[in-house]
């Protein structure tokens, strides 16, 4: 699961949708990996306008990487400072990746395991909600439609 998939993901649990708590959530015994990929600027400032740069701070420190600017970039690669920047966010958010650990939601602590670099969003029973399915039968479904059962 790459960084920057994370800064679109919010807990999965209904109760947390109305909690600033359950953004970003946070990686715990996170097994990292870098894959080397074409550097695209192009890229990476179409996204910046769409990240959330406290959860791209906040996450890069957890992760243990101190090189991420307190203020987002706008951008710009005119100096080469602000290039090194453009190719530090791109190893961050493009070229790293969480393989194993898992994600936990700072309102609800709800874990989401990452294996094989894939993060599981199903909820659990309990965490679903029934509902009627075409048949008459009773199916349990997670939030977001799929059916548990």
């Amino acid at each position: 699961m790459k960084l920057l998939t994370v800064n679109f993901l919010t807990c999965a649990v209904k109760t947390c949708k109305t909690s600033a708590a359950s953004f970003p959530l946070h990686f715990q015994d996170a097994e990292l990996e870098q894959r080397e990929l074409d550097y695209n600027p192009t890229f990476l400032i179409n996204v910046l306008p769409r990240l959330d740069w406290d959860a791209i701070t906040s996450t890069a420190a957890e992760l243990g990487f101190t090189n991420v600017p307190a203020v987002k970039p706008e951008g710009s690669e005119e100096t080469e400072e602000e290039q090194q920047v453009m190719r530090d966010l791109h190893t961050l958010l493009m070229e790293t990746e969480v393989m194993e650990g898992k994600m936990v939601c700072g309102n609800c602590g709800h874990e989401y395991k990452i294996k094989e670099g894939i993060a599981n969003f199903l909820l659990p029973n309990h965490l679903g909600k029934p509902v009627q399915s075409d048949v008459g039968w009773f199916e349990w479904r997670s939030i977001d439609g799929a059916v548990l059962v």
